[in-house]
């Protein structure tokens, strides 16, 4: 079964997983739909359950409940038919370090069944997106960390996959290696691939996805389009003190419209007329009670706010 345009790629209701042992659960009721075609995006801190959720997508760890059909296949009867569908990139580098880029690329077709033509057709192309050309006979465990990425996501893409799953696949690397890779994304979802990108870098999934969900301790707390998650955010103006606040101070502040938000040393104003907020004034009244500012912020809506305001605490707490 094809998914059409007003299918998703992926469907995902009512997802759990707990892991014997542990604590706490890994997924707890996720749901979850991918547009056929997008970049989507899965942030989170580490230990979120970013990876277990790309695992039980492949099959690789069993659910203990919920639905997750791909491309209109059911998880539950279709495994091998799914594992077809997709190409995963690992966190960890998956490959044999003492052979060559040559070699490894070789070893990993044979395990998928390429053969012929198609063999060397396949190892052709992930060599030309993965910028390997020049490398082939190097061994694996010589190359620098972004050649490492780069080797791991060419592995990835043999099979000529419709889904491909990075996880964390930019850990570690040089800025210049970081953007190839991105640049190689946006190449393959142009190509007509549908692309999950798990990250704890949220510039990147900024720059590089237009759908998002954020996951946070094996909760879905919010998922959209990026752009209109972005842009649903109230401005903020944040200001940083010589001193506390006292609740004096704040309450001789004319904050018509706005919350509110006091920390150590500092102030938040949130609201949409933060914008409009007339600072001089707010300054001089600040000033009047003897408290001086030392720095004002005014709120750029990026991720960082935006998993602040949904979860509660900063991506890196």
């Amino acid at each position: 079964m094809q998914p059409t345009a007003a299918q998703p790629l992926i469907r995902i209701q009512g997802l759990s997983k707990h892991y014997p042992g542990a604590a706490q659960p890994s997924l707890r009721e996720v749901s979850l739909s991918v547009p056929e075609g997008s970049i989507f995006g899965l942030l989170g801190p580490n230990g979120a359950g970013k990876t277990t959720l790309l695992s039980v997508l492949t099959g690789l760890v069993r659910k203990d409940a919920g639905l997750v059909e791909v491309a209109g296949l059911d998880l539950d009867h279709a495994v091998r038919e799914i594992r077809e569908l997709c190409g995963v990139v690992p966190q960890e580098l998956a490959f044999y370090p003492m052979l060559s880029v040559a070699e490894n690329l070789r070893i990993y077709a044979d395990v998928l069944g390429l053969g012929g033509a198609r063999r060397r057709a396949r190892i052709e192309r992930v060599v030309e997106i993965g910028g390997l050309a020049g490398h082939m006979d190097k061994r694996a465990e010589a190359l620098s960390g972004g050649l490492k990425r780069r080797l791991n996501l060419a592995i990835g893409l043999l099979n000529e996959p419709k889904l491909i799953l990075l996880d964390e696949p930019t850990v570690g690397i040089d800025p210049q290696s970081r953007a190839f890779i991105l640049d190689s994304i946006r190449a393959l979802r142009e190509a007509g691939a549908t692309v999950i990108y798990t990250s704890h870098y949220m510039e990147e999934v900024q720059r590089l996805c237009d759908q998002l969900a954020i996951i946070d301790e094996g909760r879905i707390l919010l998922q959209g389009e990026l752009e209109a998650l972005l842009s649903s955010q109230s401005d903020r103006l944040t200001l940083s003190f010589d001193r506390p606040l006292s609740d004096r101070a704040l309450a001789g502040l004319m904050l018509n419209g706005l919350t509110p938000r006091r920390h150590e040393h500092g102030l938040e104003l949130e609201g949409l007329a933060a914008a409009q907020l007339d600072l001089a004034a707010l300054l001089a009244a600040l000033q009047a009670q003897g408290v001086t500012v030392r720095s004002v912020r005014y709120g750029v809506r990026d991720l960082e706010e935006l998993f602040l305001n949904v979860s509660g605490r900063r991506l890196r707490d």
